[in-house]
C-alpha cells in the first residue's frame, strides 16, 4: 500500500457535531443511564415502525435472547434460522440450551430459503442429527444486508405450525414492517449499523404480552425501573420486587441521545447508500468476472455484497481481499457461515457440503465501504481498485 494513500476502513459511522452535543446535554442533565432520552428514542423508533411496543436494549443480542425467552423458548427445544449469519443469531438460542436447526439460504440471495424451513418444518431434511421427537418452537429468519427475506411465506408457515416468529433486523432501519403480525423484530446500533450508537439495540413488537416479559426480563426482574422510582421524590422510592430472575440489557441515555439523531438522519443516510450502490452496480456489471447484488426496493442498502466468478479470475476470494487492503481498501465478509464454525460443526456434527448455497456464497463473496460519508474520491478509488485487480486476473475477456 502506498504510504500517502489513506486507507478507507469498512466501516465508519457518519457522525457530526449533533450527536456531540446531544450527548454533552445528557452528562449535563446529571442523569446518564436508562431514563427520559431513551424513553422518548423508544417512543421515536415505535413511531418510525409502526407499532405499538418499542423496547431499547445495549445490543441485539440481548433483544434477541429477550425475544426468545419471551416466546416460550425452553431447553431442548428447536429453532430454525440461517447459518449464513453472524453467530448472535444462533448464540442466543444456545444461551436457554435450545438448539439451532439451520436452514440454507436461497440461490438469489443471502436470505434464508422457504422451500428449505419447509423442508425441515415437514422433516423431510436436516443436517446433522434432529432427534424425530425434536420440537421445533420458532423461526428466525434474517434480513441480511438490509434484503427483506421473504416474510409473508415465512409467517404463514409459522402460523400453519403454531411457532414463534422473531426476526433478526440487524441490518434494517426503523419503518412499517409488522403490520401483518405479532412478531418480534430486533433491531441492532452496533458501531457500523444503519442507525449507530456505538452499542445497542431495540426490539419492537405488537405483541403486548411478550412486551411486559420482556420489559421486566431486560433489568434485573425487577418490577420497577430506576427511572419509574427516582424520577418523582417520594416515599420509599427506593422499593421494588423482583418477579424474575432477569437480566441487566437496558440502554443508557448517552447512547439513546446519539441514537435520536441517527433516527433523524435514518432517511438521508439511506439515500447516501442507495446512491452508492447504485454506482458501484453500474461501475461492475459489465465485467462478468463479477456479480452485482441486486436490491429490491425496501432494501435498507446497509451491505454491499459483491462477488467474484471464481471460473473467470485466476485468483480467489481471499487474494482478492488482499490485493484490496494493498491498495488501501477495506473489506468485510458476511459471513463464514455458522457450520464452518469450530462450535457449531463439532457440536452438531455438520459438515461444509451440508448447505451448499452458504458456502458457495461464502467463498465467493465479500463486502466493500457503503457508508454515507464516503467521498466521490474515495468511491472512485474503491471502484478502481476493485477493476484494477480484476482485469489483471482475468482468465478471459470473452462475455
Amino acid at each position: 500500500m502506498n504510504p500517502n494513500t489513506d486507507f478507507i476502513p469498512f466501516a465508519r459511522p457518519s457522525y457530526s457535531a449533533e450527536e456531540e452535543e446531544a450527548v454533552v446535554s445528557v452528562i449535563r442533565s446529571g442523569w446518564v443511564t436508562t431514563g427520559a432520552v431513551t424513553a422518548e428514542f423508544e417512543k421515536k423508533v415505535a413511531e418510525a415502525a409502526g407499532v405499538k411496543y418499542s423496547l431499547a436494549v445495549n445490543s441485539a443480542t440481548s433483544g434477541l435472547h429477550l425475544a426468545l425467552d419471551a416466546s416460550g423458548i425452553k431447553a431442548g427445544d428447536y429453532v430454525i434460522t440461517s447459518p449464513y449469519t453472524f453467530t448472535a443469531t444462533a448464540e442466543v438460542i444456545r444461551y436457554l440450551d435450545a438448539h439451532p436447526l439451520f436452514a440454507d439460504i436461497e440461490p438469489e440471495t443471502y436470505n434464508i430459503s422457504t422451500d428449505r424451513i419447509e423442508e425441515l418444518l415437514n422433516r423431510k431434511a436436516a443436517a446433522g442429527s434432529l432427534p424425530s421427537d425434536a420440537a421445533i418452537k420458532a423461526i428466525i429468519p434474517v434480513h441480511v444486508g438490509g434484503e427483506l427475506c421473504r416474510r409473508p411465506a415465512i409467517l404463514e408457515m409459522a402460523g400453519q405450525k403454531g411457532l414463534a416468529v422473531i426476526e433478526d433486523g440487524a441490518h434494517l432501519q426503523p419503518e412499517p414492517l409488522l403490520t401483518d403480525s405479532e412478531s418480534i423484530l430486533v433491531y441492532s446500533f452496533y458501531a457500523t449499523k444503519c442507525i449507530a450508537t456505538g452499542e445497542g439495540g431495540m426490539i419492537i413488537t405488537n405483541n403486548a404480552a411478550a412486551a411486559d416479559r420482556m420489559r421486566t426480563m431486560r433489568f434485573h426482574g425487577i418490577d420497577r425501573e430506576a427511572w419509574d422510582r427516582y424520577r418523582k421524590p417520594g416515599k420509599r422510592a427506593w422499593e421494588y420486587d423482583i418477579i424474575a430472575p432477569g437480566y441487566k440489557y437496558n440502554l443508557p441515555d448517552t447512547a439513546s441521545a446519539i441514537g435520536l439523531v441517527q433516527l433523524h438522519k435514518a432517511d438521508w443516510m439511506r439515500k447516501k447508500r442507495v446512491e452508492i450502490a447504485a454506482l458501484y452496480n453500474e461501475s461492475f456489471s459489465g465485467y462478468n468476472f463479477l456479480k452485482t447484488p441486486s436490491f429490491s426496493g425496501g432494501s435498507s442498502r446497509h451491505l454491499y455484497i459483491l462477488r467474484i466468478d471464481s471460473d473467470r479470475l485466476t485468483i480467489d476470494r481471499d487474494r482478492m481481499i488482499d490485493e484490496l487492503t494493498e491498495r488501501g481498501i477495506g473489506t468485510s465478509v458476511h459471513y463464514k457461515p455458522l457450520h464452518l464454525m469450530t462450535y457449531y460443526r463439532n457440536k452438531y456434527g455438520l459438515k461444509p457440503e451440508d448447505f451448499p448455497e452458504s458456502l458457495k456464497k461464502y467463498e465467493t463473496s465479500f463486502s466493500l465501504p457503503i457508508y454515507p460519508d464516503l467521498t466521490e474520491s474515495e468511491i472512485s478509488r474503491i471502484i478502481d481498485a476493485v477493476l484494477q485487480i480484476g482485469k489483471k486476473y482475468w482468465r478471459t475477456k470473452q462475455a
